[in-house]
């Protein structure tokens, strides 16, 4: 570039104002939560819990070598169950999944009771007690729904269903000899180190 050009284009630039910094957005965590009907549940937690799903309450016992009803019956042809045993887990599914409705609905109304007492006069520490009181013991009696479902299912099984089961879910010590149902095979791999 000729040194009168280069020179030139300096003395622009110096004089030029300098553009105004982008307006920072800062959002917090819980941005965009406010929204929510219930403020402690998204619509995919109140949906899970209408229909009698997990919600992820019955992990101790999952994560621990104790099967699931529902993860059985979706992995009964690999699992080579009998129709006796799939009547059994069904038999079993089905009680814990209408049990876990109604508790779920509790659940439901206990926090949106909670999230409720918060949109005017905040309640006093006894209103606030019995509101979390209530809330815990229908969030307490939903686990015990479901984890106790999982104490049952050892029995149907045999070890070696067992065993493979835990291999087809991934708690395995090899988590890259077989994608367990329902996961993404890429994403396994990837996220478990296989590739």
């Amino acid at each position: 570039m000729p040194p009168k050009r280069a020179a030139t284009i300096a003395v622009i630039c110096a004089v030029m104002p300098a553009p105004a910094p982008a307006q920072e957005h800062r959002h917090g965590p819980y941005a965009g939560l406010e929204q929510r009907q219930i403020k402690s549940l998204s619509e995919q937690d109140i949906a899970e819990l209408r229909r009698g799903g997990g919600w992820g309450l019955a992990l101790p016992a999952e994560l621990n070598g104790l099967p699931g009803p529902a993860h059985l019956l979706e992995l009964r042809d690999a699992l080579d169950l009998s129709t006796e045993q799939v009547q059994r887990i069904t038999a079993l599914h089905d009680d814990m999944r209408k049990s876990a409705i109604v508790a779920g609905e509790r659940f439901i109304a206990a926090e949106a009771a909670l999230s409720a007492a918060f949109t005017g006069d905040a309640p006093d520490d006894e209103q606030l007690r019995a509101l979390i009181d209530e809330a815990a013991t229908a969030r307490a009696e939903l686990r015990f729904i479901h984890l106790s479902r999982h104490l049952i299912t050892p029995d149907i099984l045999s070890p070696d269903q067992i065993s493979r089961y835990n291999q087809l879910r991934g708690y395995t010590d090899a988590p890259c000899a077989e994608v367990p149902q329902g996961h993404d095979p890429d994403m396994w791999r990837r996220q478990n180190g296989c590739d």
